[in-house]
């Protein structure tokens, strides 16, 4: 593992920690899109369905692991938890995201690597975890105004695909072999849809005011 994909692993779990802390700490979920939430739970539990079949390494079973539980943990926060659903924004939060999951599983059945059910299932996940963010984005341009830690929990978010993109750039160079082209495209598309937010975060950081999204 080069030093690329491990610092946008530490990145992506820095993200769901901020997104942790902000839940747990202010018992709120405000400005959090829960759609976007469920599809990255169903990203996690359809990728790493190998948790059951290979074995990589200590470092990579206790990843896979993390990242299913955090995201289902944080699902039922923003679903049963008694304080912090209430702060769903539900009326904010209509992106019809199941038509995603489904042009996703039809774009797996079609482009795939090899087609079996697990390879399937990760294609799937790539394409899913690619657009997942679109509700999210949709909910914070919606609102207006975005509180520093759901800010900072998008802007760690973004920066983990970055931070792959790289990483595959790397493998492609030094390993033999290198055709995960799923992967590459979809983290290309993936970082496109987070341009737009880290230029209105540069502006708020670089004019020391409050993050807004333009509706």
């Amino acid at each position: 593992m080069n030093i690329f994909r491990f610092a946008g692993d530490m990145t992506h779990l820095i993200s769901i920690l901020i997104l942790l802390l902000k839940i747990y700490a202010t018992k709120s979920c405000a400005g959090i899109s829960l759609k976007t939430q469920e599809l990255y739970a169903l990203v996690f539990l359809t990728r790493y369905l190998d948790l059951f079949t290979d074995y990589v390494s200590l470092y990579n079973t206790v990843m896979k692991i993390v990242f299913i539980a955090s995201s289902l943990a944080i699902v039922w926060c923003m679903r049963r938890h008694p304080l912090v659903r209430r702060s769903y924004d539900k009326d904010l939060d209509t992106f019809r995201h199941q038509y995603v999951v489904l042009a996703c599983f039809v774009l797996a059945l079609l482009l795939n690597e090899k087609f079996t059910i697990q390879e399937v299932f990760w294609a799937f996940s790539i394409y899913l975890e690619a657009v997942a963010i679109l509700p999210q984005l949709v909910l914070l341009q919606r609102s207006g105004n975005v509180d520093n830690l759901t800010g900072q929990y998008v802007l760690f978010l973004g920066a983990y695909r970055g931070l792959y993109i790289i990483n595959w750039i790397y493998r492609y160079f030094t390993e033999d072999h290198f055709t995960r082209w799923i992967a590459c495209v979809s983290g290309l598309v993936q970082t496109g849809l987070y341009a737009d937010f880290f230029y209105y975060y540069y502006l708020s950081w670089k004019t020391n005011t409050k993050l807004k999204l333009p509706a």
